[in-house]
């Protein structure tokens, strides 16, 4: 993960919590405290680098034990890390850092989970754009570390040609032309088909990647043996 991208989204994350401070924890001031971090659901763990991030940007004085490895299986009730350091830093970004951690963590261990049950090591998992506005990074990371892969980061990630773009174009075959008139060398070009016809089209074209957009798996396995 990117660190410097990490802390920039971290930081815009505390500013939007405690933009004007912490009115509870500041009734305490100069106090320290100790505690763990512990889990409440089995699963794949992700976003340690979160928690130090954190810490980092508030107070670097803060004492963080990680426990356990990104990624790492992790069961009900086992401590992932430990941490002391002032009441005021530590209650105040409490929450930033387990939202996260448990988004990711959600992610991770869900990834793995639909992995686990393809149970076949040829398929790849792979994930969409489709992420909450600001969360990229994150979902993007945690789809990886629960043995997935990405996709597209953002829109200049390659040609990806979908339905709107085929309506644009009137049609698959003039639709794939465009693009690769105007493709770089090293720029790949995807094309979604919902129909067998457009299928030999993109085929035709020689599309790098065909994406079967919502079609069942017995569809699938008969437009490949068409």
């Amino acid at each position: 993960m990117n660190i410097l991208l990490l802390k920039k989204k971290i930081e815009s994350f505390l500013q939007e919590d405690l933009e004007f401070g912490d009115s509870s924890t500041q009734l305490f001031p100069h106090r320290q405290i100790k505690g763990y971090f512990i889990v409440k659901q089995a699963g794949i763990i992700c976003g340690l680098q979160v928690i130090k991030a954190t810490y980092q940007l508030l107070d670097s004085n803060v004492e963080l034990s990680l426990l356990v490895k990104e990624g790492e299986k992790v069961t009900a009730g086992q401590k992932i890390a430990y941490v002391k350091g002032d009441a005021t830093v530590l209650l105040s970004c409490e929450r930033v850092i387990l939202n996260l951690l448990q988004h990711m963590s959600g992610i991770a261990s869900h990834t793995a989970l639909m992995i686990k049950k393809l149970n076949d090591p040829t398929i790849k998992l792979v994930d969409t754009r489709k992420t909450t506005p600001g969360l990229r990074l994150f979902d993007k990371y945690a789809v990886k570390i629960g043995g997935g892969y990405n996709h597209r980061l953002s829109l200049s990630d390659g040609i990806m040609i979908k339905d709107n773009h085929i309506a644009l174009a009137n049609g698959v075959i003039p639709a794939l032309q465009l693009a690769q008139k105007d493709a770089g060398p090293l720029t790949k070009i995807e094309i979604e088909v919902e129909t067998l016809n457009e299928l030999k089209e993109a085929i035709q074209e020689h599309a790098d990647v065909i994406m079967f957009d919502n079609q069942t798996p017995q569809t699938i396995k008969k437009w490949v043996f068409n």
